[in-house]
């Protein structure tokens, strides 16, 4: 545990200690199994109580409505890109339409153009992505057969805190916001998320998708990539990632018992981000955010120094105190502290702290 930092990756990235905790004491024998999480049969009955747990307790948490079916996948948001466009656009007769808010999204319409007619209803390239779209600033077709977005751009730091407004499916990325805050299911088609960010581990891929949608699904698409084929078979139509749902079942057992619901952890998040955002705001220009305060992520903090030259001893120092990957992506630059749900207030505070004595060290 000494040798542990303030992790401020964007993914994979921080994971409660207690979910760790529960991992390792489980690892060589999962209670009941007879054998590690690792080397049990995705068909065993010790699976099948944690498929049903998993998705028992990310219905309580999201409050998901019946006629939603929540799935398991691989792959990430990169195979969701065409794996959307492939069953919900292509053979439809009808444009898809993007709101290109950051990196993925613009990634997510390049890989619907393949498969069909699209259109880009908004793009924030003209101020590299540091904004979201005022109200009324689009249009959306209610002929279209989907709106996407991504709820919170993970390299620019763009967060959507409300649906944006839509005429037709609305389908989002949520991925690096996913579970962060109470969000309303019956608004949506589609959501899916990496898990890596906020969830559990690298490898699994969770999707929650209306079940009028998966009659969409054609039977001449290739077995994976149909939704329908996986809600048949209860996300076992392969072999899933066994040990990335268990993790995901451990972390929403966090998040129910420990931290006490989504709406606490949205609480949790606000505050954790207003301890950077105060910093920025009051360093008279020392720490310029990248993201216009309005459409600020409660995930992801980005900002600029001076120089390039103050901005390597920043990241030098902190790594020091041990406070991690802290540095900003190559299209924004600066820094970026991605402090997901497992973040511990602790960790946030000695960043903040470091930030305000950096100035005073460092300021002209």
């Amino acid at each position: 545990m000494t040798d542990r930092v303030y992790n401020f990756s964007p993914g994979p990235a921080v994971l409660p200690i207690s979910v760790l905790e529960r991992v390792q004491k489980d690892m060589l024998c999962l209670p009941g199994a007879g054998a590690s999480i690792l080397e049990i049969s995705h068909r065993s009955k010790s699976f099948e109580k944690i498929l049903d747990s998993v998705k028992t307790r990310l219905t309580r948490l999201l409050k998901i409505p019946a006629g939603y079916k929540i799935l398991f996948l691989q792959g990430g948001s990169r195979l969701q890109f065409s794996m959307i466009a492939m069953n919900l656009l292509k053979g439809s007769g009808k444009a898809a339409e993007y709101l290109v808010t950051g990196s993925w999204g613009k990634y997510a319409l390049e890989e619907a153009k393949k498969e069909g007619e699209t259109r880009v209803v908004w793009d924030g390239k003209a101020t590299n992505y540091d904004r979201l779209p005022a109200a009324g600033e689009y249009r959306s077709d209610p002929n279209a057969a989907y709106l996407h977005f991504t709820s919170n751009e993970t390299i620019q730091g763009v967060q959507f805190l409300a649906e944006p407004a839509s005429n037709s499916t609305l389908i989002c990325d949520a991925s690096s916001d996913f579970m962060c805050r109470p969000l309303p299911i019956e608004k949506y088609g589609m959501i899916y998320a990496c898990a890596q960010k906020n969830a559990g581990p690298s490898g699994v891929t969770v999707v929650i998708v209306r079940e009028d949608l998966l009659a969409k699904s054609a039977d001449s698409l290739p077995g994976y990539m149909s939704y329908k084929k996986h809600a048949e078979e209860n996300s076992l139509w392969n072999t899933p990632n066994t040990f990335g749902i268990y993790v995901v079942d451990l972390v929403c057992q966090w998040l129910e018992e420990e931290i006490g619901g989504l709406a606490k952890m949205e609480e949790l998040n606000r505050r954790k981000s207003a301890l950077l955002y105060d910093v920025i705001d009051a360093s008279g220009g020392f720490y310029q955010g990248h993201a216009q305060p309005a459409n600020r992520s409660l995930m992801n903090v980005t900002f600029r120094l001076p120089s390039d030259e103050i901005q390597e001893k920043f990241l030098t120092e902190a790594k020091a105190k041990k406070l991690a990957d802290l540095k900003g992506h190559r299209s924004v630059g600066g820094i970026r502290a991605s402090i997901y749900n497992a973040m511990p207030i602790a960790g946030v505070e000695l960043l903040r702290d470091f930030m305000q004595e950096f100035r005073t060290n460092n300021a002209k």
